[in-house]
């Protein structure tokens, strides 16, 4: 159902999850699964933007799960949460180089039809975990430095 994929520049593994499983394996167990699912879906996008020197995809998976279990109960957490996950995600899209969905109509589709916006989420994070295992590590951010060849001698025969 879900096969590793390694977050290059971390010892990490991303899944490949398959969006449809997602859905099903929230709906068994009544909603569980998909606590686990945004957790580990959020430190494998925390894993990708260390490795990319980004600070874009989030840094805290449990702050995350936090706001959308604990959250419930003051009203706001679990909406601001949703909505910088679809920011994270579209963060990574742009870092390896891909297009997906706006942040803002994902986050509405999340919150008016859940099952839609599970599947969109992870098909598109799929994506990037594909396009970053197959992409050469790029560094990005302000600590992101070229390397210059220093100048070799010319042995004269």
């Amino acid at each position: 159902m879900a096969y590793p994929v390694e977050i290059r520049g971390t010892g990490t593994e991303g899944k490949i999850r398959n969006p449809l499983g997602v859905i099903a394996l929230s709906f068994v167990t009544l909603g569980i699964y998909s606590i686990f699912w945004y957790y580990f879906v959020n430190k494998e996008m925390a894993a990708l933007g260390r490795a990319r020197n980004s600070d874009e995809l989030g840094d805290s998976p449990g702050t995350s799960v936090l706001a959308v279990t604990l959250g419930v109960l003051l009203i706001v957490p679990p909406f601001v949460s949703l909505y910088h996950a679809w920011k994270r995600l579209s963060s990574g899209e742009g870092l390896t180089g891909l297009t997906g969905l706006e942040a803002g109509l994902g986050f509405l589709l999340t919150i008016f039809i859940s099952p839609v916006g599970h599947y969109i989420f992870q098909s598109n994070w799929n994506k990037v975990l594909e396009a970053q295992a197959d992409s050469v590590p790029v560094q990005v951010g302000p600590s992101a430095e070229v390397p210059v060849a220093e100048p070799q001698p010319v042995a004269v025969p």
